[in-house]
Order: C-alpha cells, then sequence, then structure tokens
C-alpha cells in the first residue's frame, strides 16, 4: 500500500497558567491509501489534539508545533493559514464530535452546503444545489429535499451527523479524521453511523482516522487501531491482532470495560483507577506505572521505547501481557 499520511515525531505543546502543556509526545504513524485507522484512549490522551494538530487546526502563538506531518509528501507544519485552508475539504476533511455545535444554528442545511460546494469547487448555486442532494441520498437521509430546507436543531442526532458526513465528502477528500463520530447517538444509530462510514470509505477509496475512547467503536471498522495514553501511542496493531495478543496493560484495561452481553444485570463495569500523568512535567517513567498492577521500580523510574513485538505489532511496556 502507499503512503498517504505520515506523522513523524509530532510534539504539540500549549503556553498554559501552568506553565508548558505537552498534549501530544513524539508520535508518528503512517496512514497508507483506502486504510482505516482506529485512535483509541480515555480523555486527556491526546488523541483529538493529534488528529486536529496533524490537520492544522491547532495553530497560534500559544501552541507549538514540532516535527512533521506530511500529506501525499507535502509537508503541512510549514503552511500558512491560506495554504493550509485550502487543503481542507478538497484533500482532507473532518467529521467534528458535536454535529450541533459544528452547524451554523441560524443558517438551512442546503445553505451550509451550497456555501462550500461554491467556493470550495466553484460550482453555480444550482449545480450545488442538485450536488447536496446527491450527497445527502449517498449518507442515506431520508427525504433529502426536505432536509435541506431545514435548519439543525429540526433534525435528530443521526440526522445531524449525516449531515455532517455529506459535508466532510462534498470534495472528495483523500483522508477524513472522524472525531467520536458516534458520541450522543443510541446505539442502534451508532451502528448505521460507522456502517455507512465504512461503506463511503471503501466507495470513495478515502482513507479514514476513527478517533474514539471506546475500542468497542472500532473493532469491527478498522485495519489498524493505535491506543494513546498520555499524549504517547502505548500500543499499535492490526485490530485483529490487538484483541488476539493485547500486549499493554493499559489497553487490556480499555478492553475490560467495554460492556458484555455476558455480564450480569447490575454488574459494574470495570475501572481503571488513578488518574492520567499531568501533561505540564518531564515523562521520566511509563506514564501508566501509577495506575498499573504490574508496574515494577523499572516501569517509575525508566520510560519505556516503543518496540517491535517482530510482526509490526507496536507496544510500549517494559512488561508486555504475554511476554515479549
Amino acid at each position: 500500500m502507499s503512503r498517504l499520511f505520515e506523522i513523524e515525531n509530532l510534539e504539540i505543546t500549549f503556553d498554559t497558567a501552568r506553565g508548558p502543556l505537552t498534549a501530544v509526545r513524539g508520535v508518528s504513524l503512517v496512514i497508507n491509501k483506502g486504510e482505516s485507522i482506529g485512535i483509541v484512549g480515555e480523555s486527556g490522551s491526546g488523541k483529538t489534539v493529534m488528529s486536529r494538530a496533524s490537520m492544522g487546526l491547532l495553530r497560534g502563538r500559544r501552541v507549538k508545533r514540532t516535527g512533521s506531518v506530511k500529506l501525499e509528501g507535502q509537508e503541512l507544519l510549514t503552511l500558512n493559514n491560506d495554504e493550509i485552508r485550502g487543503l481542507w475539504g478538497t484533500k482532507m476533511a473532518m467529521i467534528f464530535q458535536d454535529p450541533m455545535t459544528a452547524l451554523n444554528p441560524v443558517r438551512r442545511v442546503g445553505s451550509q452546503f451550497n456555501e462550500s460546494l461554491v467556493k470550495r469547487l466553484g460550482m453555480s448555486k444550482e449545480d450545488a444545489s442538485k450536488r447536496t442532494i446527491e450527497l445527502l441520498t449517498l449518507v442515506r437521509m431520508p427525504e433529502p429535499e426536505k432536509v435541506i430546507a431545514k435548519f439543525p436543531h429540526q433534525l435528530s442526532g443521526g440526522m445531524r451527523q449525516r449531515v455532517m458526513i455529506a459535508m466532510a465528502i462534498a470534495c472528495n477528500p483523500s483522508l477524513l479524521f472522524a472525531d467520536e463520530p458516534t458520541t450522543a447517538l443510541d446505539v442502534t444509530v451508532q451502528a448505521q453511523v460507522l456502517e455507512l462510514l465504512g461503506d463511503l470509505r471503501e466507495k470513495l477509496n478515502m482513507a479514514m482516522v476513527i478517533v474514539t475512547h471506546d475500542l468497542g467503536v472500532v473493532a469491527g471498522y478498522t485495519d489498524r487501531i493505535a491506543v494513546m495514553y498520555g499524549g504517547e501511542i502505548v500500543e499499535l496493531a492490526t485490530t485483529p491482532d490487538l484483541f488476539a495478543n493485547t500486549k499493554m496493560p493499559y489497553t487490556q484495561a480499555l478492553m475490560e470495560s467495554i460492556p458484555r452481553l455476558d455480564r450480569k444485570i447490575g454488574d459494574r463495569l470495570p475501572a481503571i483507577g488513578g488518574t492520567p500523568p499531568d501533561p505540564t512535567l518531564a515523562r521520566t517513567s511509563c506514564g501508566f506505572a501509577d495506575r498499573c498492577t504490574f508496574a515494577t521500580d523499572k516501569c517509575r523510574t525508566e520510560h519505556p521505547p516503543l518496540t517491535d513485538a517482530g510482526n509490526g505489532h507496536m507496544y510500549r511496556c517494559f512488561f508486555p501481557l504475554g511476554g515479549k
């Protein structure tokens, strides 16, 4: 597979009242054309910051970005605002976590589509209206002709998410980031949205990154999964291998928190004790050591490197589950 998107040693630091806060620490990741990757981790793991910074959405005096991010060989971190905006929608796009806040609440759905299509693709308003209907039909929106005349608040959560997906793919991007695409949706609608994203990826030959806190969400819809913790990738493997041969105790803890049908009614889901590491402090140990039942003095005094298990399965642990 040919490389589409390359992140190398990416570090994102914010200037805060508490001092420098490093949200992403030396992340490297390659995404191939047409591939689907899941970025998984709890709140504060750095997954959303990493994806938004990669797209060039985090810019300004209070944000320091080092490392490299390349799309089809083009370095993105050195582009100015106008240059990076030129890639949004046409080369890469994002479905944001909350469609209600991402959509303009005082403009009708059709009007929001028209603005993007006319500006990005140079369509006439008439052609843009036709294309909007086609896009909404593509994402399986019921009665798209009626939807374009409605305001976002008049749509259900699942319908708003479909509108966001349709807007994201309107200009046929090569890479789509989906940031918590199923948040606040009921289980049935979650499955419909994930199935839709999978179908669109194959139909449009589009690479996709699904950012989520739930391993269960990405289990059946990704080729590979990267698990993030404390701003770092702590495990990276093909989806089947990650579930069958988990190496990182943190990944195992995430798996145990997935709701299961065989649990007894009333049983509490296992929780990970403790809190994530302070992102304002330098990392001189394993970030998960204080919460890990397998941690030793070595874990508390040395920072584990990302290690290859021999088959491309990467993990950041001195004492991996199942041995090295």
